[in-house]
């Protein structure tokens, strides 16, 4: 067992101690979204009470103070993910902007008629539905890198499918609906073989590892804020800065431009080329604190725990009669999905609720993936650094009376 002191940890997030339907909460839908610690929640109150402005176009003190504060974020988002330069750090709304961008700004651009853009059966819709736009208007053909029955992507297949005409892959480090943790760092090696830029969706990655996106040596790399203890409407996309300046804005309007007559429009350098408009200031500074909160926090003990949990989720749940867990890779993180015989997960999600238990019943944004276990839907349960042993046992209770209620 770790020392991990989740104790201490739990008062850092006011949310986890109110009561739920008279039960105390135990919330176990961080895949969808984590909770916000105090040091978050106080620094978006400090900016609005004190600093709101609109950055970077204002010569007055609190404009000033407020793109500083921006700024700032941006340079703890750079040393985060340990990437060169801060002009490599886009800000967005989430994982969903960011993998719509590039695949506007470069697949636009440089992916065409009978080129292969490579997805795996895994993807969240955010990583399928934008590359079946492209190839639907550019007359790509989108390959599926296909995965086994415990939930494992077949990497030889993968290989398998490198070739000259592959001219982008877009994988997703952890699968939100398997947990399936991915070896993004092979599979990145084996298309750069190929000259083959490579995409990274670390929405579920980013809260439960570190991220080194030099070593990992990818392409491009995006991550949402508010599953990694931030406010929503936060988000990183990380590129290299060689291939962002070749690619085309998603957005044009104000503050991405360098010059505009009638006639010609001239756009601003990195990062500002993709961020028209006005952003999401509060939101973004937020994701800055929240990532002062990883840093003040041991991560790899943080890690280990979570594993630690995983494993204990996977044994209660396992062990009772009637559920069946989908998604058993032997790399995994943080989420446990499971069904139980003859119930709907949406019945299980809402009795579940009914005892203060949060979790996910649906498809998670993942059909292909429901269709493939033949399934119509999983509840999962997904953890974070604050939850307990103790919560699972409650989790597991509740399974075990889902069973006796439609026996």
């Amino acid at each position: 067992m770790s020392n991990w002191d989740v104790e201490k940890i739990r008062r850092d997030f006011p949310v986890l101690s109110q009561k739920v339907n008279g039960n105390p909460l135990v919330y176990l839908d961080n895949a969808a979204s984590s909770q916000v610690p105090n040091i978050v929640i106080e620094r978006g109150s400090e900016y609005l009470k004190n600093e709101h402005s609109n950055i970077h176009r204002g010569v007055h003190y609190l404009s000033q103070k407020a793109t500083t504060a921006y700024e700032g974020a941006r340079e703890k988002v750079k040393r985060f993910i340990n990437a060169r330069d801060v002009k490599e750090c886009i800000f967005v709304r989430g994982c969903t902007e960011g993998i719509n961008l590039v695949a506007y700004g470069y697949g636009r651009k440089f992916v065409g008629e009978g080129d292969e853009i490579i997805i795996s059966a895994m993807e969240h819709h955010a990583n399928i539905v934008p590359w079946q736009m492209l190839a639907e208007e550019k007359g790509c053909v989108l390959r599926v890198i296909p995965m086994n029955q415990r939930g494992e992507l077949i990497i030889d297949e993968y290989e398998a499918m490198l070739n000259e005409r592959t001219k982008f892959v877009s994988i997703v480090h952890i699968s939100n609906a398997l947990g399936t943790l991915n070896p993004v760092k092979q599979m990145i090696e084996s298309a750069h073989k190929f000259g083959v830029p490579v995409l990274v969706d670390a929405a579920q990655s980013v809260p439960h590892s570190i991220i080194d996106v030099q070593d990992l040596d990818c392409d491009f790399l995006t991550f949402s804020g508010h599953k990694m203890f931030a406010p929503t409407g936060s988000g990183v996309l990380y590129g290299k800065q060689e291939l962002l300046e070749t690619m085309n804005p998603f957005m044009g309007g104000g503050d991405m431009i360098r010059t505009v007559t009638f006639e010609k429009t001239t756009y601003a350098g990195l990062p500002n080329k993709f961020e028209a408009g006005t952003p999401a200031i509060a939101s973004n500074i937020g994701l800055g604190a929240a990532i002062d909160y990883l840093n003040s926090i041991d991560r790899q003990s943080a890690i280990a725990y979570e594993h630690e949990l995983v494993e204990y989720a996977t044994e209660k749940l396992s062990a009772i009669e009637g559920v069946k867990l989908i998604g058993t890779a032997r790399e995994k993180a943080s989420v446990v999905s499971f069904t139980i015989e003859n119930v709907h997960p949406h019945d299980i999600g809402t009795i579940l609720d009914q005892q203060g238990i949060a979790v996910r019943a649906g498809h998670h944004c993942a059909q292909p993936v429901m269709q493939f276990f033949q399934v119509p839907a999983t509840a999962r349960a997904s953890f974070a650094f604050y939850n307990t042993r103790e919560e699972v046992d409650v989790l597991a209770d509740a399974v075990q009376k889902v069973i006796e209620v439609f026996a």
